[in-house]
């Protein structure tokens, strides 16, 4: 083989010059043929031995450039924008865009609570000081790292009207945190011109929830806290209706902090939230919020709350109480104030209001009519207890009507012994009282109401004079929405409906009704409650309330005086007392049915003697009828008789 010649895979024999074929030789011959003949077929095998090799080292090298080709591609596509980005130093950012919070607004769609875009400066105290000591050590002529501190705590206290101050801002300046708030709430021109003065100053986008009526409504609208999220009242319950959904999109920094053109990905628009519409109206919360703190202030209760309901829809037109916190100021700041709403949680017992249910269901049974005269002596006896009434007195020749007109405990309980123990528990219950009435707002309570099961021999002496159970204000209002309502319960609500931010509007479904007792044991029923108004020169057919008459107009209510209990000994205090007052205007065609609960007041709601709540519902129904311009009613007739003479 030459130089350069390549080897074959077959090695060829090298021809000889033909000899003389001769006898000896041939043996010879056909041996070498032999091993000859053999050696091809060997060399055979070995071409094809390695024609398999190579077939099958080529399959591996296709393979493995098709995987190389497929890795590049890789690299050169789907993974280039991140591969350029870890190359350059990107950051990938994926950016929350915060939804609006709906607003809340009252029946007219006046605002209670709304959200205008707001800012929060930020800042990071150690590695804004790093890079100003820094700058400071590669050039003297770069800015004195505390004086810079101070320069930023001044401009951020100055434009932030001294609110917070410099020395609180500086402390923040100087502190060893990462990363500090500088001041919330901060008007987004204002957030804007301090940053362009100050690049070291970062800011947030952190919403500012309005309530331009300060406290009005507050215990049921409620409040937020510093991240936007529902706290207090509705704010808090309807919270994921009001929040609405973030968005959120995601891109590309540079190191230089820069946005990479183009980066922009997996965006997810902002759904803000919807607007919550209540049946309060504004005007008529302000007014009952009121002349609620001036009945406080007057009485010397502890504290005092009304509730005003539409008699026909049940719909809550106002909930005050006193002492409301303002939740655009901190509330946090607020411990002395109201938070909560105690006209939906802070049970109490009714006293003589629950008698309504006793009235209603005698006369629904057919067990006495308003003109029957009951020989009402001054104590009764009932399952071993002795009840008597808050006045001294022999027999006396009351009505039906004047058994309720001068609440008298005694002739309620005659009356209850007619009804008897099961169906009296049966209607405690279609009344509402012992459940909650669903309204929506937080913190409600159900109020008490024993099982009959588990009644001692005194609880039916108890129960029916309002002793013994507890409801909340909510609950005794709607109790006389009942009667008000032709006999038809209807539960409470405070939500209209919701607005989307489209502007679509779902309404809120309006409760069944309940019904109770008949349409005309309402109406005589509300005819009845009528005497607890009237006035009487000389007494004798006067009621416990006419401090509660409305001019022209026909009302029907009731005083109630109940007992506290004295968590010392379990007993009741002999002296402390929760004044109710329930009642309906007008007798004739309800518009309005109002609720008053007083908690140990010392006068009365106008400051007068006693510790009578009926002045402040004469407050509120005069000066809701003329609001509204309601006709004066039509003539009664007669006075009604209370005690026969």
């Amino acid at each position: 083989m030459t130089r350069g010649q390549k080897p074959t895979g077959r090695r060829t024999p090298k021809k000889t010059p033909k000899a003389p074929v001769s006898q000896g030789h041939s043996a010879r011959r056909r041996r070498t043929r032999a091993v000859a003949d053999a050696m091809d077929t060997i060399g055979a095998g070995r071409t094809a031995s390695f024609g398999f090799r190579r077939r099958t080292g080529n399959i591996a090298i296709g393979v493995l450039i098709a995987v190389a080709a497929a890795q590049l591609f890789n690299l050169q596509v789907p993974q280039a924008a991140g591969l350029r980005a870890e190359a350059a130093g990107q950051l990938k950012v994926t950016d929350v865009q915060q939804a609006l919070r709906g607003a809340i607004v009252d029946r007219n769609f006046d605002k209670l609570a709304f959200t205008i875009e707001a800012r929060a400066l930020t800042f990071q105290p150690v590695r804004i000081r790093e890079q100003l000591e820094e700058a400071r050590a590669k050039s003297p002529e770069a800015p004195d790292p505390q004086q810079r501190l101070r320069e930023i705590a001044k401009e951020v206290s100055a434009q932030l009207g001294g609110r917070p101050d410099m020395a609180t801002v500086l402390r923040k300046l100087r502190s060893n945190d990462t990363f500090v708030y500088l001041a919330r709430a901060v008007d987004p021109a204002v957030a804007t011109a301090i940053m362009a003065k100050f690049p070291e100053v970062g800011s947030e986008r952190q919403d500012l929830r309005q309530y331009p009526g300060g406290s009005l409504a507050a215990n049921l609208v409620g409040g937020i806290d510093w991240d936007g999220h529902g706290l207090l009242g509705l704010e808090d319950a309807m919270d994921s209706v009001l929040a609405g959904t973030d968005g959120s999109v995601t891109y590309d920094r540079g190191s230089d902090g820069v946005v990479i053109p183009g980066s922009y990905r997996n965006r997810h628009e902002a759904v803000d939230g919807s607007t919550v519409q209540l049946t309060i109206d504004d005007d008529i919360q302000f007014y009952v919020q009121q002349q609620v703190q001036l009945a406080k202030d007057a009485s010397g209760a502890k504290n005092v709350s009304a509730v005003v309901l539409d008699a026909k829809t049940s719909e809550v037109l106002a909930m005050a109480n006193d002492n409301t916190f303002d939740p655009s100021q901190d509330i946090g700041r607020q411990e002395n104030r109201q938070l909560g709403n105690p006209a939906v949680s802070s049970p109490f017992e009714p006293g003589s209001v629950n008698k309504i249910i006793t009235a209603a269901t005698a006369i629904e049974m057919g067990l006495t009519n308003p003109d029957e005269v009951l020989q009402v002596p001054g104590s009764i006896n009932m399952g071993g207890v002795t009840v008597g009434d808050a006045w001294s007195h022999g027999v006396e020749p009351y009505t039906t009507t004047g058994v309720f007109g001068k609440s008298s405990n005694v002739g309620t309980l005659m009356l209850a012994q007619r009804i008897g123990p099961e169906k009296y528990a049966e209607m405690l219950g279609k009344f509402g009282l012992g459940q909650r009435t669903g309204v929506g707002l937080p913190g409600e309570t159900s109020g008490l109401v024993p099982p009959i099961d588990q009644w001692s021999g005194s609880s039916f002496s108890n129960l029916p004079i309002g002793q013994g159970l507890s409801m909340s204000l909510l609950q005794m209002a709607g109790m006389y929405q009942t009667i008000a309502n032709d006999g038809v319960r209807i539960p409470p609500r405070i939500i209209k409906a919701t607005i989307a931010a489209d502007g679509s509007t779902t309404e809120e479904p309006r409760p069944e009704g309940i019904r109770v007792v008949s349409p005309q044991t309402a109406q005589t029923t509300r005819n009845m409650f009528r005497a607890v108004v009237q006035r009487d020169p000389m007494g004798i057919q006067q009621g416990t309330g006419p401090q509660a008459a409305v001019e022209g107009y026909q009302v029907a209510g009731k005083t109630g005086t109940a007992q506290q209990i004295n968590p010392d000994c379990g007993c009741y205090y002999s002296d402390v007392y929760w004044i109710t007052f329930a009642g309906m205007i007008t007798v004739d065609d309800p518009r309005y049915v109002v609720g008053i609960m007083m908690d140990a007041p010392h006068r009365a709601a106008d400051g007068s003697p006693g510790s009578s709540a009926a002045p402040l519902f004469h407050n509120i129904a005069s000066w809701l009828v003329r609001r509204e311009n309601v006709p004066l009613s039509p003539d009664p007739g007669p006075p009604l008789i209370l005690r026969q003479t």
